[in-house]
């Protein structure tokens, strides 16, 4: 009897057809988990190292924006997003073009506009918009990638990077050709090119160094080097913020009890070094657990590009996924020292708002491409 009845009930009511709420949604589960776990950590840190009210408030609203922004994009279709984004990428540029003309000057830099009463980072728009414009040059050419193919994306990446070292922004100019290097690596570049590349870099280099790097930058770079020769001036970043990780030990002075954030050693302790307030009050198992949590969304994002059904959709996801990796990577190198200062945020921990959205909007993607892989676009 009871057999029959579980036999009957496995006839009528097939687990198996019904669809998850994962799936209606077209959300990841994984890195919905891992994302609301680093903003929730990250606003318990942001708090003790801005000790501001109205900071929290902001990047918490910043942080609702984004995850609905998120869950918007994740609903679209992957040949919809290929056809809407040539016209994101125009406007993206004209917004380029537009701040330094009408850009708003804070701290002798030029990298913000103002619309309709929103400011906001035209740039930030590009570490999404880039490697979806082209991925979806590469995914109508035929691979391997040809000369004339990789000149083209040269060209589209280019131009974004011009604007935003004329802003001057020479980090997120920097994140930005990289996003868009890292599609051009994935379609399928021969290593015959990228020797000619790496062995073009060397003069490139000088050239940075000595036409495109201002002042500022090249001291960032000669502090790098040694910090202590300019302990009072362009060192005390770097010095005080290897102060505040070491001598949160293991375990961590406590929340809200670090000395060198509340006591305004460490400068920008909210924002670039917002990792040494961790370690500080968290000690080296706080940071262990952040840098876990962001292992596991990499880990998360090369399984989605793996098992994407389409070369569109791995290009960008592999992409995104090498572009978050290299934010974590710079953020963590520089605030220990291991990497020249730059001005890259800590992903969902450091303030910030442009940033922010466009970095969950990118997740989006990745979410879109998990969920939607019955799209079949051209050379799938």
């Amino acid at each position: 009897m009871n057999r029959d009845f579980v036999r009957q009930l496995d006839n009528n009511y097939d687990l198996h057809r019904i669809p998850s709420i994962w799936k209606r949604l077209r959300l990841d589960p994984v890195l919905l988990l891992m994302l609301l776990l680093i903003s929730v950590a990250g606003l318990f840190v942001l708090c003790s190292a801005s000790s501001g009210r109205n900071m929290l408030l902001h990047q918490s609203s910043f942080l609702l924006a984004g995850f609905i922004i998120m869950v918007i994009i994740a609903q679209i279709p992957l040949r919809m997003m290929q056809r809407l984004t040539p016209f994101a990428y125009g406007l993206a540029v004209i917004l380029l073009a537009s701040v330094l003309v009408i850009g708003i000057d804070s701290k002798g830099a030029q990298r913000w506009i103002s619309l309709i009463g929103i400011r906001f980072q035209p740039s930030e728009v590009l570490k999404l918009v880039m490697p979806l414009t082209i991925a979806g040059w590469f995914s109508r050419q035929s691979l391997p990638p040809s000369y004339r193919d990789i000149g083209a994306s040269l060209l589209l990446i280019g131009i974004p990077v011009v604007l935003i070292l004329e802003q001057p922004d020479l980090g997120t100019a920097l994140l930005i050709g990289v996003s868009g290097i890292f599609v051009l690596l994935l379609a399928g570049l021969s290593w015959r090119i990228i020797g000619v590349a790496l062995l073009l870099a060397i003069p490139a280099i000088w050239a940075m160094w000595h036409v495109v790097m201002h002042d500022y930058q090249k001291q960032r770079v000669l502090t790098f080097l040694n910090p202590e020769s300019d302990p009072l001036g362009s060192g005390w970043n770097i010095i005080q913020s290897k102060i505040a990780i070491g001598s949160g030990g293991l375990y961590g002075k406590g929340w809200l009890l670090g000395t060198q954030s509340h006591l305004d050693f460490l400068p920008e302790s909210h924002t670039d070094f917002i990792i040494a307030v961790l370690a500080e009050e968290f000690g080296l198992l706080g940071v262990a657990v952040l840098l876990c949590a962001y292992a596991l969304i990499i880990g998360r994002g090369i399984f989605i590009a793996m098992n994407a059904q389409t070369l569109y959709g791995r290009l960008i996801a592999g992409s995104i996924t090498l572009t978050f990796f290299v934010y974590v990577f710079v953020n963590v190198g520089m605030v220990s020292g291991l990497l020249p200062v730059v001005g890259v945020p800590l992903p969902l921990v450091s303030r910030g708002g442009t940033s922010i959205v466009t970095l969950l909007a990118g997740f989006g993607v990745l979410m879109s491409v998990h969920t939607h892989r019955n799209f079949q676009g051209r050379y799938a």
